[in-house]
């Protein structure tokens, strides 16, 4: 029975307890439990396995926490109050035409500079005071933010998308199905044609009224710097800022790039010596938090494929399905939501699904193209929206700077319904049409 199945009980009681506003660690950390217990495992096992597959994040965590650091470092700087300002002046009090430069950035974040979410604690603090001003509802920043963070990678064949794209052109010839990584997009654009649907609903229709916020204090923002012209310290911080880019594009390491640019902050003193300590539990201050919670998800995802139930949730769909290939792809894709809702990545669900998923959807007629566009899409379904992805954590991250955004509420909920509705539709229709 599927409503009995380990994943499927241990999602559920994470999402409820997580919108009942418990923590989100202690709302994984029970929801593991859940999942062990569930499945067979006892608690001492389920604790064991959890704890043993911490280090699948290992890498995240570090580069989360050292790039809340070198955001607080070139917040102290001044010269991201420098930039907002200049956003400022485009903008001119058209809270729109913020937004989209928000979704531009994002998605430049995905390919063009692909840092990822590491542009978000350095720019987006020091424009939630613009964004006071403009009276912007932060969950249409969110969902702005969590598009440009998601959509390129779904649907274009650059930066993290050729890597999407690659790992299911791999995993699918693993399991019987030849196709290109280049040739994936020709199938999911539709994916993220519906993503843009649910991001104009999110920003013109859903929360386009005005919400009003307070000017509270901004953790690692300085905001008293009124001159506007560049001093040695901005250049310095820029050069650091570039550091970081080019090391993490030399190396592939995030975290060694955010840790290339601190030691250039520190050797030109733009970092004093004496606060070194403060700038460093500043960033813990800013992504300690997430970076920890990154460590028990990957614990998490790893007790659910220790249960051995994702197999069986997957498998128990070809029971149910009978040669239907409307109800094959809508109950692929709801498996797939839940399982990335559990395990919070999109990437790391391709290899777990595409196993059952290639054979079942031979068995059902579905071709190679329409298979290429249900497995990502089954991935990426619950990446927005789930308590543990980066693509939700990463927004919270910034726009919580002066603690007036839940993680939940403000970030979580918004992009679940603004974004996995239009993907499981959009998805539908591809596999329907595809051939």
């Amino acid at each position: 029975m599927i409503l009995t199945n380990p994943v499927v009980i241990s999602v559920v009681v994470m999402i409820a307890l997580c919108l009942f506003n418990l923590n989100i660690v202690l709302a994984l950390l029970i929801a593991a439990l859940v999942a062990g217990v569930s499945a067979g495992m006892s608690i001492s096992d389920t604790m064991g396995t959890l704890i043993g597959g911490m280090g699948g994040n290992a890498e995240t965590a570090l580069a989360y926490f050292l790039l809340g650091t070198f955001a607080v470092a070139i917040g102290q700087t001044g010269i991201a109050s420098i930039a907002c300002k200049k956003i400022a002046k485009v903008v001119k009090g058209r809270k729109y035409i913020l937004l989209y430069i928000l979704v531009v950035i994002a998605c430049m974040s995905q390919n063009l500079v692909p840092v990822h979410i590491a542009f978000i604690p350095i720019l987006i603090p020091p424009l939630l005071l613009l964004f006071n001003e403009l009276k912007i509802d932060r969950r249409a920043a969110a969902c702005a933010l969590t598009f440009g963070l998601k959509a390129p990678y779904i649907a274009l064949p650059v930066g993290f998308g050729l890597i999407f794209h690659g790992i299911v052109s791999s995993e699918m010839g693993r399991n019987g199905m030849e196709i290109a990584k280049t040739g994936v997009f020709h199938y999911t654009w539709i994916i993220g044609l519906g993503m843009v649907a649910g991001l104009l609903i999110a920003l013109h229709i859903s929360y386009s009224k005005p919400r009003v916020y307070e000017n509270k204090p901004i953790i690692g923002a300085n905001m008293d710097m009124p001159e506007e012209k560049f001093t040695r310290t901005h250049v310095l911080a820029f050069v650091a800022i570039v550091v970081a880019f080019a090391a993490q594009l030399m190396t592939g390491s995030l975290p060694l790039g955010a840790l290339a640019a601190i030691i250039v902050m520190i050797l030109t003193r733009t970092i004093p010596w004496k606060d070194i300590d403060s700038t460093f539990m500043g960033g813990l201050e800013i992504m300690g938090l997430i970076a920890f919670i990154m460590l028990i998800a990957a614990g998490y995802g790893n007790v659910l494929r220790e249960t051995k139930a994702v197999d069986e949730l997957v498998s128990s769909v070809v029971g149910i399905v009978g040669g239907s290939r409307f109800w094959g792809a809508f109950l692929m894709l709801a498996v797939g939501l839940l399982v990335t809702l559990g395990i919070g990545t999109s990437f790391g669900t391709i290899p777990v699904i595409a196993a059952i998923y290639c054979p079942l959807a031979a068995q059902l007629g579905f071709s190679v193209g329409a298979t290429a566009c249900l497995i990502a899409a089954a991935a990426a379904l619950g990446d927005a929206g789930s308590p543990a992805s980066d693509s939700t954590l990463g927004p919270t991250s910034g726009l919580n700077a002066d603690g007036q955004h839940n993680h939940i509420w403000d970030t979580c909920v918004p992009t679940f319904l603004h974004y996995n509705i239009p993907i499981f539709i959009a998805a539908m229709i591809g596999a329907l049409v595809i051939y």
